[in-house]
């Protein structure tokens, strides 16, 4: 076999198979439908988690835990991190620790947590502080300011649903 000929007899469009038209064509009668059956109907069609009748395996697992869709995304920062990566005199905010790498996933909150030691002068605004965080900025020399996070809409709902009743 040469390079050339490597594409010979191959048909770039096959031409679809047509079923049903008579038994000559070795595709009548059933149209490689088989007898009965699930299958045989017209307008069949499988889930996704279908196992020929057998309980699925979906079915079988039991569930476990619950995933809470109101809870707050908190991002968690520590000062070690906070020393490392900002000089003194720095404002460190959401913005600034995304930009930084420090919050890489989705979050609502940041919270700054005690974990090192801080021996730079930084005014850090957060939603949240750790009381040894807090206290460790402060004695730096740095500045600690709680920021008020937005509220969204289904927050909204939640709290005037709890209000009502």
């Amino acid at each position: 076999m040469s390079l050339h000929e490597i594409n010979t007899g191959v048909q770039k469009n096959k031409r679809r198979q047509r079923i049903g038209r008579g038994t000559g064509s070795g595709w009548g009668k059933t149209s490689q439908r088989g007898h009965k059956g699930a299958r045989s109907r017209a307008g069949w069609s499988n889930r996704a988690t279908f196992q020929g009748g057998q309980t699925p395996i979906v079915r079988h697992v039991p569930k476990r835990g619950f995933n809470n869709k109101w809870a707050v995304t908190v991002a968690c920062v520590n000062i070690k991190d906070l020393n490392e990566l900002f000089n003194d005199g720095d404002t460190v905010n959401a913005e600034t620790l995304q930009s930084k790498g420090l919050c890489k996933r989705r979050f609502e909150e940041v919270k700054i947590l005690g974990d090192g030691e801080l021996s730079k002068k930084l005014t850090v605004e957060a939603h949240r502080f750790s009381a040894s965080a807090k206290e460790k900025i402060e004695k730096a020399g740095g500045t600690c300011t709680t920021v008020v996070r937005r509220v969204t809409v289904a927050e909204k709902k939640e709290q005037a649903k709890q209000a009502d009743s």
